[in-house]
C-alpha cells in the first residue's frame, strides 16, 4: 500500500512501518524489535563513515567573537 493510501484512510504511517516489520518477521515481535536494533546498529556505523570522510571544515565548532565593550 503507497505511504499516500494510509494518509488518506487515516492509518499512522509509524504503525503502518511497525506492522510491516512485524510481518516479515512472520508476526515475532522479538525478531521484529532485533531486526530494528541490528538495522539501527549499521546506519549508525555508515553514519560514522561519513562523517569520517566529510571535510573536517564542516565539523568546526563556531568561532567565539571577542567582545568589543
Amino acid at each position: 500500500m503507497p505511504a499516500d493510501a494510509n494518509a488518506t484512510q487515516g492509518i499512522d504511517p509509524l504503525d503502518a512501518a511497525a506492522d510491516q516489520v512485524i510481518t516479515a518477521c512472520d508476526g515475532d515481535v522479538r525478531a521484529a524489535v532485533r531486526a530494528l536494533i541490528v538495522a539501527n546498529g549499521l546506519l549508525e556505523a555508515e553514519l560514522n563513515e561519513a562523517y569520517a570522510a566529510s571535510s573536517k571544515g564542516y565539523a568546526r565548532s563556531p568561532t567565539r567573537r571577542a567582545k568589543h565593550d
